[in-house]
């Protein structure tokens, strides 16, 4: 080290003398004196850290005064009073996009949280018969009523659901799954390392493109726990294939006394082919099939909060409750208050497809996307922004989420460009907004995709790009 840097080092503010600063202009009046303290000493470990790195010449560098540490100190600590997790407008056209949290709530659901939240609750607590009961049994007439399921239970994804009915049919036994099947889902977690975590041993059969119901016949043996089948929700191969539908497979496991699981992935509860949709198989239709065990996800097309749904025969569930596994991949009571208030809305499925967001965005006509888009586009017009120009453009949305792969659904856009600003720049300002407003650009425009927009949240928009006025 030369003499400089350790010169440096020598001139380190002390942690206390920067208090004293911060003590004056009244910051311990809204955060505690130890916060402020350990702030402090991550700023100062921040400048020891640049003075070591030795990534710089630093002859010309020179210490910030005690006060500008201050203000270092402050601002990072204002930070700490600032949610990380914060609501952002989707602008994007993805439907359920993982990143911005999938599907939002309905109305219903938000209040079903704010009511449980407030207090105490029946989590567990049998209100009949004044003693204590299940947390499950709060959704289970309700998922049963609505799909013809004998059982149900949930719990906190469907990655969880998938591993906990891997542990309890098929841990230290096979479980047959096709492997063009093999799957991965979102964050980079494949199919073949839950069920590694589960125990139970893959046994792959048949081809990438074509798997035959001979191929599952010959693999099975008396190591056999389970037959698995992936709905590949997320990607389809198209060309010269063949899979084995659901029902030969149910009647394969009942042949040979093997239970038969079908992870359906998204989960639709309403016929989405009757509104222009691709066909997805819905949780009825599935366990119509004799199937002995259904999973899926809870914020997908189902559209309520994050969660993993199992349905299934009444033996097979009572098996999967009773694995110890269950309990540390529970849901909590606000999960289920927002799950059940999703689920009383597809009691009638029109005032789902009202009340539900996602499956409102999916469905809505492309011409309501353009009055949505020519309502917006008036707004912002008479906002008169210097050298932004906004424009009216047909474009296409996706489900995202693992949902819909290939389904391109018609939309509006609402095209922006300035000619003094480059289009990163406003999308960067977009993003960094109190409410940021997440956008993509598209051959140098901006671009912002109604189907994913509410008209509430247009005030929000405007409120945004006045922003550009006022820089």
């Amino acid at each position: 080290m030369d003499d400089h840097r350790k010169e440096l080092l020598k001139h380190l503010p002390k942690i206390d003398d920067v208090l004293l600063v911060l003590e004056k202009q009244g910051l311990f009046e809204r955060t505690a004196k130890e916060i402020v303290k350990e702030v402090g000493r991550a700023v100062v470990g921040d400048l020891r850290e640049h003075i070591l790195s030795g990534k710089e010449d630093l002859t010309e560098w020179r210490m910030p005064l005690i006060e500008q540490v201050a203000d270092r100190v402050r601002g990072r600590a204002k930070l700490l009073h600032q949610p990380r997790l914060r609501r952002v407008v989707n602008a994007t056209g993805i439907i359920l996009h993982t990143n911005l949290g999938r599907s939002p709530l309905c109305p219903q659901a938000v209040a079903a949280i704010v009511e449980v939240s407030r207090g105490y609750s029946n989590l567990e607590f049998d209100l009949q018969q004044g003693r204590r009961g299940l947390r499950y049994d709060h959704v289970q007439g309700i998922l049963c009523t609505l799909t013809g399921a004998e059982d149900a239970l949930v719990v906190n994804n469907n990655a969880a659901a998938v591993l906990l009915v891997l542990n309890t049919l098929a841990a230290g036994r096979e479980a047959i799954v096709s492997r063009g099947e093999l799957i991965e889902i979102g964050g980079e977690f494949r199919i073949p390392e839950v069920m590694e975590k589960s125990g139970a041993r893959l046994r792959e059969v048949g081809a990438t493109n074509r798997t035959h119901l001979k191929d599952y016949e010959k693999a099975i043996s008396g190591e056999t726990g389970l037959i698995l089948k992936v709905h590949t929700s997320n990607y389809k191969i198209v060309g010269f294939t063949e899979e084995i539908a659901l029902p030969a497979l149910v009647a394969l496991g009942k042949k040979h006394g093997v239970p038969v699981m079908d992870d359906l992935g998204s989960g639709c509860l309403i016929d989405l082919n009757r509104y222009g949709l691709e066909r997805e198989p819905t949780v009825a239709d599935t366990l119509l099939t004799g199937v002995d065990v259904v999973t899926f996800s809870g914020d997908k097309l189902l559209g309520g909060p994050q969660a993993g749904i199992i349905l299934g025969k009444r033996e097979i569930l009572r098996k999967i409750k009773n694995n110890p596994l269950n309990r540390a991949l529970r849901i909590d009571k606000l999960t289920l208050a927002a799950l059940e208030a999703t689920l009383i809305q597809y009691l009638n499925p029109e005032t789902a497809l009202s009340e539900i967001r996602t499956l409102r965005a999916l469905v809505a006509p492309a011409s309501a996307m353009a009055q949505m888009a020519r309502r917006l586009l008036g707004g912002l017009r008479r906002l008169n922004l210097a050298g932004f120009t906004f424009s009216l453009q047909k474009g296409v949305s996706l489900a995202g989420g693992g949902s819909l792969p290939t389904q391109e659904i018609p939309t509006a856009l609402i095209s922006v460009r300035s000619a003094s600003l480059p289009v990163n720049k406003i999308e960067e300002r977009l993003r960094q907004l109190d409410v940021p407003i997440i956008a993509r650009i598209v051959d140098d425009a901006l671009l912002l995709d109604l189907r994913t927009i509410a008209e509430e949240e247009f005030a929000l928009i405007k409120k945004g790009f006045q922003t550009f006025r006022e820089s």
